[in-house]
């Protein structure tokens, strides 16, 4: 999991050991400490900035401090004390037209009169209509910490696509009329760019690996399977593939990117399967089809999730039980695989999706908690659909029954499921595919984005 930098606060007028009329200091040293450690144990990295902020000299100096740097995309402002809310409004004004996060932490407890503190800046804060999430609650209650960790981490992953770029090799797959993209829409929202070459580009950069990379390449990614990988044109031109879209995405300095798959390429030379699952192995988001909203989701999780992210068709949804299947067209990495189903290889054998043939991955997901997810719109407007989820194994018994119901048991597998209103998430969900991240976190930190960016959450 990437760690988040976040700038650490702490406000308040009575400071400097300064005492209330019974002899205690105003601010507690010792519950600064605690949070500052409550913090740091939660994943968080804190710069500190040395100085109790009272006076608007101070609140100026410390966030223009913070506004400077590019590695800080949030603070976390702590009430030590009262406040005199004027002393900081117009510097975290200024602070937050960068975009960057805010956070009002309050500790709970009448001494210190921390409270009024809190509650005085969140009012100022609210009533000149600058973005922020308020937090009252002690530093060992981990729901509260997770709320501050989740806004930070958001907001670390706003900073993190600001001008960044998506490419696309090629066009709309599969007539996906839900994956399509308006670049001035993706710029305004988030500041992404979008940038696109044309599939021939891919082909001559495939068939120029040489034949020692590929040895290389092969030998290279040989770990991550359980099964010698295949031999031969079919093989080889997979590999090529996976090195050409590397070669590409650094020449480019495309952060991630979508590619058509087919019709085209995967008719004309090698299906994107294994390609496409070693991109995602290697943290890198991804989607096929020319899909924007699936690779933006993809993006996302990988950004904030502790595992490598699976994207797949949401093959079968069993009300009753709230079980998923996610089977994708051969694309999933292989990280993710468990003991009972360990990452091995198929061929792409659908000639409507791919003639050309190419090798797939072929895994069962291992367990764990995590989340569905999709980016996507409505109308045109920007919403993110996510529910909690569990991930679970078949019985070893009854596993080659479950895998043949699809049809193509040779197929990446999910079994998923999902804590939702299940007739809600069949109306909401916005495609054919869901992506699982792993990592029960993600949850409040997809909403946090939501919350930052005005994308309409759909939380279910």
């Amino acid at each position: 999991m990437r760690q988040t930098k976040v700038g650490f606060i702490v406000y308040g007028v009575h400071k400097d050991g300064l005492q209330d009329p019974m002899g205690q200091p105003f601010i507690d040293e010792a519950i600064v400490a605690g949070a500052r450690r409550a913090l740091r144990a939660a994943g968080l990295r804190l710069v500190e900035h040395p100085v109790v902020v009272a006076s608007k000299a101070e609140a100026q100096a410390c966030l223009a401090k913070f506004k400077r740097r590019d590695d800080v995309a949030s603070v976390v402002l702590f009430s030590g004390t009262w406040v005199w809310a004027a002393h900081l409004a117009a510097a975290l004004r200024d602070y937050a037209m960068t975009g960057k996060g805010i956070t009002i932490w309050t500790h709970p407890g009448s001494q210190g009169w921390r409270p009024v503190g809190g509650l005085v800046l969140h009012g100022a804060l609210r009533e000149i209509g600058l973005p922020h999430r308020f937090v009252y609650g002690p530093a060992d209650d981990a729901a509260e910490i997770a709320r501050i960790v989740s806004y930070c981490r958001a907001a670390d992953e706003r900073a993190r696509l600001n001008q960044s770029t998506i490419g696309a090799f090629g066009g709309r797959g599969m007539g996906q009329t839900c994956g399509v993209a308006d670049p001035s829409q993706w710029m305004k929202t988030f500041g992404i760019d979008i940038d696109s070459r044309d599939t021939t580009e891919l082909l001559r950069a495939a068939e120029a690996v040489t034949a020692r990379d590929l040895a290389a390449t092969r030998r290279r990614l040989q770990p991550r399977f359980a099964a010698p990988i295949p031999r031969g044109r079919v093989a080889d031109r997979s590999i090529r593939l996976y090195c050409a879209i590397r070669a590409i995405l650094a020449r480019e300095r495309w952060d991630f990117y979508t590619i058509q798959s087919f019709p085209g390429l995967g008719d004309d030379y090698s299906a994107t399967c294994f390609a496409q699952s070693m991109i995602l192995d290697d943290g890198i988001g991804t989607s096929t089809l020319g899909d924007f909203n699936t690779a933006m989701t993809v993006k996302l999780l990988t950004d904030l999730g502790d595992e490598r992210v699976y994207y797949g068709d949401l093959q079968h949804i069993d009300k009753s039980t709230r079980e998923i299947k996610i089977i994708g067209d051969g694309a999933c990495p292989p990280s993710l695989a468990c003991q009972l189903g360990p990452a091995r290889f198929a061929e792409h054998g659908i000639p409507t999706e791919g003639a050309a043939g190419g090798i797939s991955v072929d895994l069962l997901c291992k367990p764990g908690e995590g989340v569905l997810a999709r980016f996507g719109r409505t109308n045109g407007q920007f919403e993110l659909i996510f529910c909690r989820c569990t991930v679970r194994t078949p019985d070893a018994a009854d596993l080659k029954r479950r895998r043949l119901e699809c049809g193509i048991p040779f197929w990446p597998h999910a079994f998923v499921t999902a804590h939702a209103d299940m007739d809600a998430l069949v109306e909401s969900w916005n495609n054919e595919y869901a992506c699982l991240g792993y990592g029960a976190h993600l949850y409040g930190e997809l909403q946090a984005f939501c919350e930052q960016t005005g994308v309409k959450a759909v939380a279910l």
